[in-house]
């Protein structure tokens, strides 16, 4: 469900994912029934403790490029990049809705010069995890 991502002031990068997918979770519980599994995430992405969301135009999506381009966030190193890449990205629109301004699970991966960990979480949601998480419901997504 779309959601006003906001969040108090005070939170870790932690809090705030935590709080916004919460947020999430309970917009999408009021749309099931009671005897329905919700199950939401969000992706977010920190450069020194600074939220990257979606850029609101290019001009902040080409901004946001440029600090990741060359550095370590999270878990993503970005490879560095000309602003000349950076703009032919942007052109394709990928990088309007997506937090940090890429998709790695699109042309954003063209950027990504390595991941330290679970690629599924930081595309947003672990899917692994989340298979394990769901067969304690009896749920096995391989059947």
């Amino acid at each position: 469900p779309e959601v006003e991502e906001y969040y108090p002031d005070h939170l870790s990068p932690e809090e705030i994912v935590k709080f916004i997918s919460r947020e999430k979770s309970d917009a999408a519980a009021r749309l099931c029934g009671d005897d329905e599994i919700v199950i939401t995430a969000d992706t977010m992405v920190f450069l020194d403790e600074r939220r990257l969301g979606k850029p609101r135009d290019e001009a902040q999506a080409l901004e946001m490029l440029t600090a990741l381009a060359g550095r370590k966030h999270t878990d993503v190193y970005f490879r560095p990049a000309t602003e000349r890449e950076l703009r032919a990205y942007i052109r394709t629109g990928e990088p309007m809705d997506k937090a940090g301004a890429y998709g790695v699970q699109g042309k954003g991966a063209l950027l990504v010069e390595r991941i330290d960990g679970d690629f599924f979480n930081v595309m947003g949601l672990p899917v692994g995890l989340l298979a394990r998480l769901l067969k304690g419901f009896g749920i096995d997504l391989m059947e």
